[in-house]
């Protein structure tokens, strides 16, 4: 059984869980802008244990208050080292707000949901506020927020190109991407006695510095210099093709150190750290861990985000689909980052010895559920890789993409008397199942895996995200074709026939990104209409920095060929992308017909709208397809709610 946890097994948050380990100051003060759960999948309490297992004397701010006389902000002095600032597990402005810029109506990382706890810009705010009370002492900021905001970058929401975040933040050091390797130098090299204004050549950082100032040269590292922020700001092509230089050097194993002038100063962005050891992770993992919320928020409600992960493990990290809509690969890494099979083990048994756990497991996964273990053949060739992406346009024949090592986990995971069943709640790459595709691996363990998923892993549903239909677009979304799905369904429906296992497969789609035409969207509602899948819920594109869909939806050019491609833009365009998911639908049938018919496409309005069933309530449509193809009503992940209040306040409008 869980032995029972006192307040001192969390790190302190007050001055009398301070007093409570006796200590009398302290060596970081880390601010978050989420809640305080001490579990590993947030990001806040992993950099706190991580500090912590360096000796150091640890305590947390979560989400200080920026409404009243910021007593928060001063309330535990002055650390001995440096202030660690972070926005959350997510950057402020997506947890903040929708796809379509409203204002969200629960925030995940709070309690009970409740909202207005954490600012917009987060990281800056926090650290602004720090600088003008404390300027002699160092503020670094890290987590997502941060790290996707280092440099040059368009911001959606307001709409602007801004500069890298230290220049707003007023910020010493910026942490990108996973945290672990550079703090452990940070703190390795200040115990020694080294100057905080002396730590410039630590890997996996960026700073900023006065021109004059001379670089620290290192004989490992070769330096590039991108369009300064003042060109980028008058020139779109000239912002694009930064991103290019970004990415690649980003997700090299030994890259370039950056450099990037802005206003009067130049920003230093030293290369990543190579990807975490076995050894690493596990460290991260294994960390005293007490998986729960701090005590303090008993009776606020629960964390939706905590509710929803409590019983998870996660198996791996980083990501090498490097999809072009997607952050995972530009925080966490291209290559992946597997924990030992001994260190799974341990997890799964500290949650089923969880005084509340009922032998549910909601989650084996990771960022994509089905790359743990996977990795370059030959190491030399990954050495000089400079590719986004390891699977596209087709999967790299030095890349092993065997999914037996995850089978035997979800095996072994199953063996422990107390699990009574563990289901795959992260998103699994169907492409990666399909023969056809990954030729790589044996289609008898391929076919292996997906049964052993089908048959033990599944709660009646199966995520996957094929993201669109258009070979075009897929093809600029750095996504596999479409037909690939097809096959992976027909395997699904075999699977699900034979074993009468009544699962739903459940895509995901996308509309308004990039080279998305309104043709492309009503094509992609025949498709799937055709396919039997009749879509609820839907994402459309949120532009979020350090993408290459982002770049293209600012600037209009690709990062890569700097030639241009068209983009919804306007609130119009992107409504009416979405439109076409919902063709079902009584009140936007006749814009369907009126659209189609003025681009001449009978074809797709036959389709979706058939003349016989042109005067049938919207659920008529389902009796178009024969029996086995009754259409799968889907919903979206809770990343990405949407607002109803605001659709219905739409439809109210319309009548």
């Amino acid at each position: 059984m869980q032995k029972e946890l006192r307040l001192s097994n969390w790190l302190p948050t007050t001055n009398k869980e301070v007093k409570l380990r006796g200590w009398s100051e302290l060596d970081v003060i880390l601010f978050s802008g989420d809640a305080y759960v001490d579990h590993p999948s947030f990001g806040p309490a992993v950099i706190g244990r991580i500090l912590q297992s360096y000796g150091l004397r640890v305590a947390i701010v979560p989400q200080p208050s920026v409404h009243d006389n910021l007593q928060d902000f001063t309330k535990l002095g002055i650390p001995k080292l440096f202030f660690a600032v972070t926005a959350g597990v997510m950057d402020s402005m997506v947890s903040n707000y929708t796809a379509n810029k409203w204002k969200r109506e629960k925030d995940a990382y709070t309690p009970n949901g409740d909202k207005g706890f954490r600012p917009d810009y987060a990281t800056t705010v926090y650290s602004k506020i720090l600088k003008e009370k404390f300027p002699n002492i160092p503020v670094v900021i890290g987590g997502i927020e941060a790290s996707l905001r280092r440099v040059t970058h368009y911001d959606y929401w307001s709409d602007k190109l801004k500069p890298n975040i230290l220049t707003d933040s007023k910020a010493d050091l910026l942490v990108y991407g996973m945290g672990e390797q550079p703090l452990r130098e940070i703190v390795n090299l200040l115990q020694k006695g080294v100057p905080f204004s002396s730590l410039t050549t630590v890997k996996q950082t960026a700073y900023l510095k006065d021109k004059e100032v001379k670089l620290q040269k290192n004989k490992n590292w070769k330096d590039v210099e991108i369009n300064s922020h003042e060109i980028c700001l008058q020139d779109k092509k000239k912002f694009a093709a930064n991103f290019k230089v970004i990415e690649q050097e980003s997700n090299k194993i030994f890259g370039s150190r950056i450099l990037q002038e802005v206003q009067g100063k130049t920003l230093v962005i030293n290369p990543p750290y190579p990807t975490m050891t076995e050894k690493e992770i596990d460290a991260s993992f294994d960390l005293p861990f007490t998986r729960l919320p701090h005590p303090k928020y008993k009776k606020r409600g629960p964390i939706p985000a905590f509710e929803m992960i409590k019983f998870s493990i996660n198996i791996h990290r980083g990501c090498f689909g490097g999809c072009s809509f997607c952050t995972i690969s530009a925080h966490q890494g291209k290559f992946i980052a597997s924990r030992s099979k001994a260190s799974i083990l341990r997890e799964v048994d500290k949650v089923a010895n969880m005084h509340d756990f009922k032998g549910y497991l909601s989650d084996i996964g990771g960022p994509s559920a089905n790359m743990y273990k996977m990795k370059g053949k030959i190491q030399a060739i990954c050495d000089k890789c400079v590719a986004p992406s390891c699977i596209n346009p087709v999967i790299c024949s030095n890349l092993d993409t065997s999914h037996k090592p995850l089978t035997e986990i979800y095996q072994a995971v199953d063996k422990h008397p107390k699990i009574k069943k563990s289901f795959i709640g992260s998103g699994i790459r169907h492409d990666m199942l399909v023969p056809e595709f990954n030729k790589n691996a044996d289609p008898k363990e391929l076919d292996a895996y997906t049964e052993e998923v089908m048959a033990k892993h599944v709660s009646g549903r199966l995520k996957v995200a094929p993201e669109h239909t258009s070979d075009p677009v897929l093809k600029l979304m750095r996504k596999p074709s479409f037909s690939y799905f097809h096959k992976f369904k027909k395997r699904f429906d075999e699977i699900n026939k034979r074993r009468k296992l009544n699962l739903q497969l459940i895509p995901y789609f996308i509309s308004s990104h990039p080279a998305s035409e309104l043709e492309d969207m009503a094509n992609l509602a025949a498709e799937t209409k055709d396919m039997g899948f009749q879509l609820e819920q839907v994402q459309g594109f949120t532009p979020t920095p350090m993408t290459v869909a982002t770049v293209i939806y600012y600037s209009g050019y690709h990062p890569y060929t700097l030639k241009k491609v068209n983009t919804p833009r306007t609130k119009k365009e992107r409504e009416d992308q979405h439109r076409f998911f919902f063709w079902y639908k009584k009140e936007n049938q006749s814009w369907i017909r009126s659209t189609l018919s003025k681009v001449k496409r009978s074809d797709l309005l036959e389709k979706l709208l058939p003349e016989k069933n042109k005067n049938k309530k919207a659920k008529g449509f389902k009796s178009v397809l024969p029996k086995q193809k009754r259409h799968q009503k889907l919903s979206l992940p809770s990343e990405f709610p949407t607002n109803k209040k605001s659709l219905r306040k739409k439809k109210k409008k319309r009548r």
